[in-house]
């Protein structure tokens, strides 16, 4: 019998902690037993104190476990469960033709997403501007949509790792929630519940990234990768730019349009395309699809080119109760602002900077995320046809177009945009994909 203050106690020491300690703590958090005030002293001494490698493991399972674990065995997929998850950034819609686009290549994707948080876009505020879409199906539901599709991507349950859902909470008001032990064990016990048989992740680096700098992303994944692959999931991280939008927008139905538009060859941002493929390859080596990069990023491009990834999305979005025929007619079904006209930098020059965070923010402003958790989304307002880094601003080339609700909001929203992108100066490029880490790494 152990008592959650000894836990504690051992931890404010610096002391490592067993397995079974950390069980019992966690299991205390998701039955009620151990209050929020030793949650959050828990949090304070894992902060100051941090955790070994094996401490951070046995967390991560132990959070895990507090709830339902998905078994997909009964399903008879007939091949690899794999998922993906990103700390979070902007513009950055590669969930929504990336789970497609593996699902053609023959991996199965069941992927919990969650909603936008601080300046960062969720996966599910995007797809909920798709009218009719079901982000929270019954758990046969979801099967029968991943099995059909090869791809589902839907809300977490709330049976699913119910024990970070209190431990996030308190560590939010009680400032531990940059911590990388808690970091870690928070993000993947709630991936590793869904049943997966390899993950890859998609850390964020530089100003519109978690994380505040390149050397804190690599801590992070190198974490990561170390507790997942502990924990008996095959999984690799992949450290990408956020020193500027990644896709060509930013805002919920903007970013659903790009990806529509990504998956049928209309239009494919550059760098967008280059963050999708490097995550989409992995998840195929890594669950045995594919025997190297250059080989999953053929069948990839074969899969875009013929237009399976793009029956995939198609399948997923009636299959969640969306329309039929949503890729052929988006423009139809996606909601659009009043007011779209471009934004123009105050004098010409290269765009040598963003504050990636600040635009993030200027979204949330316009009513595209939100300040509290009760806000309603405003689908239809956002940013489209971004400037990219290096490029020439001038009386031709915007900024970037806004989509506005009223002048007042356009007006607003302008002046973020202005303040948010250095126009002039020297521009240093930093590559799209940084480097990847596997269970060899760490």
């Amino acid at each position: 019998m152990y008592l959650p203050q000894e836990i504690i106690r051992k931890k404010r020491d610096g002391e490592v902690l067993t397995n079974e300690e950390i069980q019992f703590f966690i299991q205390g958090v998701a039955d009620d037993s151990v209050s929020e005030g030793q949650i959050a002293a828990f949090a304070m001494a894992i902060f100051f104190n941090e955790m070994t490698m094996p401490e951070r493991i046995a967390l991560t399972c132990a959070m895990r476990d507090s709830g339902m674990v998905i078994d997909w065995s009964h399903m008879n997929f007939g091949g690899p469960i794999v998922d993906k998850h990103s700390t979070g950034g902007v513009g950055d819609v590669t969930s929504l033709m990336l789970g497609p686009m593996v699902a053609a290549c023959g991996g199965f994707v069941p992927m919990i997403s969650g909603r936008g948080l601080g300046h960062t876009g969720g996966t599910l505020d995007k797809l909920e501007s798709i009218p009719g879409y079901n982000i929270t199906p019954s758990n046969d539901g979801f099967g029968s949509v991943t099995k059909e599709a090869g791809v589902a991507i839907i809300g977490q349950t709330g049976d699913l790792a119910p024990a970070d859902k209190r431990v996030y909470a308190t560590r939010d008001i009680t400032a531990t929630v940059d911590n990388i032990s808690l970091i870690t064990a928070s993000i993947l016990s709630k991936k590793l519940a869904a049943g997966l048989e390899s993950l890859v992740m998609d850390v964020k680096v530089g100003s519109g990234a978690f994380m505040p700098t390149y050397e804190a992303s690599e801590e992070l994944a190198r974490s990561i990768v170390a507790v997942a692959n502990g924990a008996g999931t095959k999984t690799t991280a992949i450290l990408t730019d956020m020193n500027q939008v990644l896709a060509s927008s930013a805002g919920n139905a903007v970013e659903v349009r790009e990806a529509v538009q990504f998956l049928t060859g209309e239009y494919r941002n550059p760098r967008l395309f280059e963050v999708t493929m490097a995550l989409c390859a992995e998840m195929l080596v890594l669950a045995k699809l594919a025997t190297d990069s250059d080989d999953a990023r053929s069948k990839l491009q074969a899969v875009l080119d013929n237009g399976k990834a793009a029956e995939c999305f198609v399948k997923m979005v009636s299959g969640l109760g969306g329309p039929a025929d949503f890729v052929e007619n988006y423009d139809n079904y996606l909601g659009k602002a009043e007011i779209i006209k471009p934004v123009y930098a105050e004098q010409a020059g290269v765009v040598s900077a963003m504050d990636t965070r600040a635009i993030g923010m200027a979204v949330v402003g316009m009513g595209g995320g939100r300040r509290v958790a009760t806000d309603k989304i405003d689908y239809v307002v956002g940013f489209d046809q971004f400037i990219r880094l290096g490029e020439v601003a001038d009386e031709t080339k915007p900024l970037a177009m806004i989509h506005a609700r009223t002048e007042a909001q356009w007006q607003e929203a302008a002046q973020a945009l202005k303040a948010a992108i250095k126009v002039g100066g020297d521009y240093q490029p930093t590559p799209d994909v940084y480097r990847q880490i596997r269970a060899e790494d760490v």
